[in-house]
């Protein structure tokens, strides 16, 4: 059983009445005896826990930043009226504010509560049991139960580079010939058949064709398409880096976002793999506008391990899932001692059957410190800086004498940089 402050007072007003008018201890026994009963006969009044039903929605949907509404039905199933309060718990990451409201329910009614939650983190955070205490109609007392009512919250990833993705969409359906303004450079793959006019390149025109028709024609290309895309991200140690105002798998997370959704959009096959020692999300080759929803939900609770990656280990599983020549998009980082160690040994192997790039994100603080040359302590900062960029410029030229592309980015120049990669690579065909 829980009390009210109510039942304070009047025990507070009762104690007064006895010292002034009634000051023995038969006095005391009957007040006390009074506010027992008082008690009793409230909570035996209270609505019942087996009279309160709740009910809501599984999951709720919503990007990292977004604030959402979680809504709880209360039916109240039995003859009291059910008055008193509940409290919805979720956990601190939640941002949950409103979390407690006034219940008072006449028999038979139902209200919809409403709990605001702003999650901080990407990922699933589930709802803690609601807890409901139910008081007699003079508010004296009553008691108080808890109920496991399921609920989880999904951020998806904020993927604020979505705002580039309609321009590069609108580039690449002009390199295929999508719009008015019909680009005639050369593809890999057949189009279709068109009328010679003057200035075409006669080493396009189709002689069979031509003979089977009454005009000139000259076939039409396409870029690739119906290619493989498959991307990596190292979910070990070195992704936790701290890069702005986030980690280095959250910027590499944007950017794949972005990749995945114009790749998809270009007619190619998606895929993702996430891995440190093991798979931590996968999202299995597709095409179609439902890659960039899986893509989301897929890296939604993908959170750095304290690991160093098996990158052996990774490289064999992207190649059981590429089986044909695709394009490996890795998203890692380029310090010296991590590439000479895990990827130079491994790379040839990938190298070999794939084309493979390198993306990774520059520290834009390192880029600020390199050109800060204010005054002595800025200039040893700049010294250190431009030998961290020296080592990242060695490694890179390294990984390109090896046939291997490397993106290196700020964190928000990132998304579009890998975006004009892919699209370059789309126009020159070599994908």
């Amino acid at each position: 059983m829980v009390v009210t402050g109510r039942l304070f007072g009047i025990a507070v007003a009762a104690a007064v009445f006895v010292t002034v008018l009634a000051p023995s201890w038969f006095g005391v026994l009957l007040a006390t005896a009074l506010l027992c009963a008082l008690a009793a006969i409230d909570r035996a009044l209270a609505a019942g826990s087996a009279d309160v039903m709740l009910d809501r929605t599984d999951l709720t949907v919503l990007r990292l930043g977004s604030a959402t509404e979680i809504e709880i039905a209360v039916t109240n199933t039995g003859s009291h009226t059910v008055r008193g309060t509940l409290w919805d718990d979720w956990p601190g990451s939640t941002d949950a504010s409103g979390r407690e409201h006034p219940l008072n329910l006449s028999p038979g009614h139902r209200v919809r509560v409403r709990t605001t939650l702003t999650p901080t983190r990407r990922g699933d955070r589930a709802a803690g049991p609601v807890t409901v205490r139910l008081f007699g109609p003079l508010g004296l007392a009553g008691h108080q139960f808890q109920r496991v009512v399921p609920a989880r919250v999904r951020a998806l990833p904020p993927f604020h580079s979505e705002r580039l993705l309609g321009g590069k969409i609108k580039r690449l359906h002009h390199l295929e010939g999508r719009n008015l303004a019909d680009l005639r450079g050369q593809g890999t793959e057949f189009d279709s058949f068109r009328e010679y006019v003057p200035g075409d390149d006669v080493r396009t025109i189709d002689w069979r064709a031509t003979a089977r028709a009454t005009d000139v024609l000259v076939r039409t290309w396409r870029p690739e398409r119906n290619r493989q895309v498959l991307m990596l991200l190292d979910t070990g140690r070195i992704s936790a880096a701290r890069v702005g105002a986030g980690t280095r798998l959250d910027n590499a997370i944007e950017a794949a976002l972005l990749l995945g959704s114009l790749a998809a959009a270009g007619g190619d096959m998606v895929g993702l793999l996430a891995y440190d020692r093991e798979v931590r999300a996968e999202v299995r080759t597709g095409v179609g506008r439902g890659v960039q929803p899986k893509l989301m939900h897929a890296l939604a609770g993908v959170t750095p391990a304290l690991v160093d990656t098996d990158s052996e280990g990774l490289v064999r599983a992207a190649i059981r899932r590429a089986r044909r020549r695709s394009l490996i998009v890795w998203f890692t980082g380029l310090d010296s001692a991590a590439v000479t160690e895990n990827l130079l040994p491994v790379l040839p192997v990938l190298a070999q059957r794939h084309r493979v790039l390198i993306v990774s994100v520059t520290d834009p603080e390192i880029i600020a410190a390199a050109a800060d040359r204010s005054d002595l302590r800025a200039l040893y900062r700049a010294a250190a800086a431009e030998s961290r960029l020296a080592e990242q410029a060695v490694v890179q030229e390294s990984l390109r004498r090896m046939g291997i592309a490397v993106i290196a980015a700020a964190g928000p120049d990132l998304p579009g940089a890998l975006a004009d990669e892919y699209l370059e690579l789309k126009q020159s065909a070599a994908l």
